[in-house]
């Protein structure tokens, strides 16, 4: 059974790029213990979020917050 979720996620990460209109691509990275050999690994991932001011550079850190799709692969927002 899926958990259903009442808060919406939130992650932080850095903008690896800022080429589109209003958009910008947030690089999460986290942390993952390696079942075998206990190492933890560094796995990312990249999301597209929501940037209205477009006052936001590449190498920000910044914070996202899942919200309703905005686009077909955009469903976060920068807080």
């Amino acid at each position: 059974m899926i958990p259903i979720t009442t808060h919406p996620r939130t992650l932080a990460g850095v903008i690896v790029s800022v080429k589109m209109n209003k958009t910008v691509v947030v690089e999460v990275e986290r942390q993952v213990k390696h079942p075998v050999y206990g190492k933890y690994l560094r796995r990312h991932k990249r999301y597209l979020a929501h940037d209205e001011t477009g006052k936001h550079q590449m190498g920000d850190k910044v914070q996202i917050k899942e919200t309703r799709p905005l686009s077909r692969r955009k469903s976060f927002i920068i807080i």
